[in-house]
């Protein structure tokens, strides 16, 4: 949250002549499951199993929907978040660890993983000061607290995950993160 990952994505879409997504999002039936999961203010709080199994219903469309397609023609995609987000915001942020959040996933993702996952890892007072939107999604209401969980998340994805987490300092400019992130992905893909 407030790292830059939809405007890093975006410009390394545009860099690659690559499809752009997010999730979840993507499509009608992913975009309708992401106004459900983050968007709507409910009476109660979502259980987090629940919370997960959405985010997994709407990766399950967006990658066969908008992923498979592309990479079926042997195109290339940028998604504005993966699996690897849930490991760290319901995996560590609400507590349901990354051996359920997998174990959840596993139908909804069907071999169908990132060859590399850009971690932007910004300062938390940074990252919170630029999206505190309380009428935006639920997770912009969360607390330093929450955050702090989440990057220990990041952490322990990164670790267990060396070869496709890479770590990117998510502060500066946009310029400035720009050229790190394209930095590791030349060093991947050249």
């Amino acid at each position: 949250m407030g790292c830059g990952k939809t405007t890093q994505s975006r410009i390394l879409a545009e860099k690659l002549g690559a499809v752009w997504t997010k999730e979840p999002g993507g499509d009608e039936i992913s975009d309708e499951v992401r106004r459900v999961v983050q968007g709507m203010k409910f009476e109660i709080e979502m259980d987090a199993v629940c919370e997960q199994y959405l985010y997994a219903a709407g990766r399950a469309q967006t990658l066969r929907r908008v992923v498979k397609p592309v990479l079926d023609k042997a195109g290339i995609v940028v998604a504005d978040r993966s699996v690897f987000t849930s490991m760290a915001y319901q995996g560590f942020g609400r507590g349901l660890g990354i051996e359920r959040v997998l174990k959840i996933n596993e139908e909804a993702v069907d071999g169908i993983w990132p060859d590399l996952v850009i971690w932007l890892d910004t300062d938390l007072e940074t990252a919170l000061a630029r999206t505190r939107d309380s009428s935006g999604d639920k997770f912009e209401r969360m607390d330093k607290k929450f955050f702090e969980k989440v990057r220990k998340g990041y952490v322990e994805v990164a670790k267990r995950f060396p070869k496709l987490v890479k770590k990117v300092d998510g502060n500066g400019t946009i310029e400035e993160v720009e050229k790190r992130v394209w930095k590791v992905v030349q060093k991947r893909y050249n």
